[in-house]
């Protein structure tokens, strides 16, 4: 059980929902750690073939809880992320299978981050993005430094980080940052027609195909090849590629089982 999240699983989709609507979603060190123990419990669990995550009420997340701040600590902020926030992102882009995003309100600082770090990002038309920091005279962190220019380009970047520009979710959409933006009450079934494929796709795959994506960001054209080589010989091991070869051949619809 959980004080500050809801962990839900249902024929192979894994929801994790952010549970403090009262202060929009806003991380603090309770949410932050059962955030971590969720995301462990969805990756050992081989019944978990996609997970969401998303917030309750009218926010994604607003970031981190200012009011839970440990002003007197001297180190806060760089204790905050080695502790709090840098093993939530590690653990995001580590996990083998898919993670989306389902964007239901505003993602602000860290929460912009949180989204950011998941694979898809299906958002509601309502709501918003923002690199928040500057306007209390920080920095990006928990990934944006890294996700962002690699989504939008630098300029972009340096724009949405150091002026705190408010995106909607159709500007996020059209530089990249959001898959598919849709009408509010509509949100539910644009994840779902995203999770009804994930939770019958080939997990094994795709979470091999998270790793190399993410092993590209910093990469060169040779060190891919070759991992592609190491991969594929892994992937063409695995049972679903025996399913799905053999699907082809008997000319029918594979039945994945994610191994």
């Amino acid at each position: 059980m959980h004080e500050f999240l809801k962990y839900e699983l249902q024929d192979g989709v894994c929801t994790i929902t952010f549970n403090r609507p009262d202060f929009y979603n806003a991380f603090n060190d309770g949410i932050s750690y059962e955030f971590q123990d969720a995301l462990k419990s969805a990756g050992k669990d081989p019944e978990v073939r996609v997970v969401v995550i998303t917030g309750e009420g009218k926010a994604f997340s607003s970031g981190q809880d200012l009011k839970s701040a440990r002003d007197e600590d001297d180190k806060m902020f760089y204790n905050s992320l080695e502790k709090r926030y840098n093993p939530i992102i590690r653990a995001m882009r580590k996990l083998p299978k898919p993670i989306i995003a389902r964007l239901n309100g505003v993602a602000a600082g860290a929460g912009c981050s949180l989204a950011l770090a998941a694979d898809m990002i299906i958002a509601a038309e309502s709501s918003k993005m923002i690199e928040v920091f500057i306007n209390i005279g920080l920095v990006p962190d928990s990934g944006s430094s890294f996700f962002l220019p690699n989504l939008v380009g630098y300029q972009k970047a340096f724009e949405l980080c150091a002026m705190g520009t408010k995106i909607t979710a159709q500007e996020a959409y059209e530089l990249g940052i959001v898959n598919k933006v849709v009408k509010d009450e509509e949100l539910d079934a644009a994840v779902k027609s995203y999770t009804d494929y994930f939770a019958k796709a080939p997990t094994k795959s795709i979470g091999m195909i998270k790793k190399m994506l993410n092993k590209a960001a910093t990469s060169s054209l040779d060190d891919m090849l070759e991992y592609e080589k190491y991969s594929q010989q892994i992937a063409g091991t695995s049972e679903d590629y025996k399913e799905g070869k053999q699907a082809f051949l008997e000319k029918r619809k594979p039945e994945f089982k994610g191994k």
